[in-house]
């Protein structure tokens, strides 16, 4: 019971401060952050795919990493397609097309 509360606790802190964090980020450092949380969420597939390969903790060890790994690779692939569509926004416009 006790490492849930601490859990719980973690979790709770871990929101507040990455929520305070992000809001104080300036708009010209958005496209570099979301690189590093990029990364950060590669790392959580591969964290993913091992809890889902253990036959440790039964089936709800294997479905909660599943289920992971689905919201994992859909925040990666989201997240390239939001800095693509943001770097975009800085290319130059070609003024010769017709």
């Amino acid at each position: 019971m006790e490492a849930l509360i601490l859990l719980l606790f973690t979790f709770v802190l871990a929101a507040f401060l990455g929520f305070e964090l992000i809001s104080k980020v300036p708009s010209q450092l958005h496209t570099p952050l979301m690189s590093g949380s990029n990364a950060i969420s590669g790392i959580t597939i591969v964290g993913a795919l091992l809890a889902t390969g253990t036959s440790d903790g039964g089936a709800i060890v294997s479905w909660l990493g599943f289920a992971a790994l689905v919201l994992a690779t859909v925040n990666v692939v989201g997240g390239y397609l939001v800095t693509d569509r943001m770097l975009g926004m800085f290319k130059k416009k070609d003024s010769n097309k017709s």
